[in-house]
């Protein structure tokens, strides 16, 4: 195996890691991301009258179900049966845009920090979508892991 990549084997190929012996635990993995926007644009997704109906709720669901199809996006992500998956769209503090923030919960082998991160990208992607006709210049960014506990590994937080 290549050194500290668990998804490529001695020969450098890429492989699903054999999660079979690892013990079942409560994994929780928590990501954020935001999407940039004018200040009109930033009061049309807030006013939940938009052209397409209440962007927020729309890229909320469509987090929770980027979440529980995630392994068949990533390749070599193991498929899971989530126990919870809930994502919020709120205005960011500075009145800059929207941000997402996505809590990815099962028991299981192997953790859920990809469903969490598909979760926030497919939702910001989402209001993008939604929003684009009122402005195409939004800008996604920062989409990152903020928190994982559970597995092997231990508990992680994202140091401010």
């Amino acid at each position: 195996m290549a050194e500290g990549l668990t998804h490529i084997d001695a020969e450098g190929r890429a492989r699903m890691v054999d999660v079979t012996d690892k013990a079942a635990t409560v994994r929780i993995a928590v990501a954020q991301g935001r999407i940039l926007m004018a200040p009109a644009t930033l009061a049309l997704a807030l006013s939940g009258h938009g052209a397409k109906g209440d962007v927020r709720a729309v890229a909320e669901i469509a987090g929770v179900m980027a979440a529980k199809r995630t392994s068949d996006l990533i390749p070599m992500c193991h498929p899971l049966a989530l126990s919870s998956a809930k994502v919020e769209v709120s205005a960011l503090a500075d009145g800059s845009g929207l941000g997402v923030t996505a809590r990815v919960k099962t028991t299981g082998p192997t953790g859920v920090e990809m469903e969490a991160l598909t979760a926030v990208s497919v939702a910001c992607l989402t209001l993008y979508d939604m929003l684009k006709a009122a402005d195409k210049t939004m800008t996604i960014e920062g989409v990152g892991l903020v928190s994982k506990t559970g597995g092997k590994s231990g508990d992680w937080t994202r140091s401010s």
